[in-house]
Parts: C-alpha cells; sequence; structure tokens
C-alpha cells in the first residue's frame, strides 16, 4: 500500500505561507488562521494581539494570558531572549509586546 503524503502546513515562504518566519514576528498570518478555521469549523482561533489596546479590554485579557502561558512555556525549556533572541518563541512575544 502507497502511504498518503500529508501537505505541509508549516510553510513560511512562497504559496500557502501560514506561519510567519522567525524574522517577520513567529505565528501565523492571517491567511493561515484562514485555512485553519476553513479546515476546523467553529474554531475560534484569532490572531495576534499587536496594536494598542484598552486596560482590562478583552484583547488586553488575552495579551495578558498569552504572555504567560509562553512565559511559562519559556521556563519550562530554559530559553532566555537575552541570549537566544532568534527563537521562535522570543519573536512571537516580541511581536504580542510581552
Amino acid at each position: 500500500m502507497a502511504a498518503q503524503r500529508q501537505k505541509n502546513v508549516k510553510r513560511t515562504v512562497g504559496k500557502g505561507g501560514n506561519f510567519r518566519s522567525t524574522e517577520s514576528g513567529a505565528g501565523m498570518t492571517q491567511k493561515g488562521i484562514a485555512a485553519h478555521r476553513r479546515a476546523n469549523p467553529g474554531s475560534k482561533l484569532k490572531s495576534a494581539v499587536t496594536g494598542k489596546v484598552k486596560p482590562g479590554s478583552k484583547d488586553a485579557k488575552r495579551r495578558s494570558s498569552y504572555c504567560s502561558r509562553s512565559a511559562g512555556q519559556m521556563k519550562m525549556h530554559n530559553i532566555s531572549c537575552s541570549k537566544t533572541p532568534d527563537k521562535r518563541i522570543c519573536a512571537a512575544r516580541r511581536r504580542w509586546k510581552c
């Protein structure tokens, strides 16, 4: 039996780029989020909170929650963004303004 080939969804460049490069802030692109929502009906996936937000708003709470979760991931994996700023988690945290 021939094995089914699975589509590479983590491409960052070219046609179908669903994820940002580390240089451009990591995370998913709007196109990637739209593709995920099409593939998963009922998904509530949203893009990063990157702009100014009113303190106490839903977006401010999402940002705070993301920053807390990602800080836990950094601690668990012994990642220091001051030593290795090119890591994807560090780029994403900069983009989210953590």
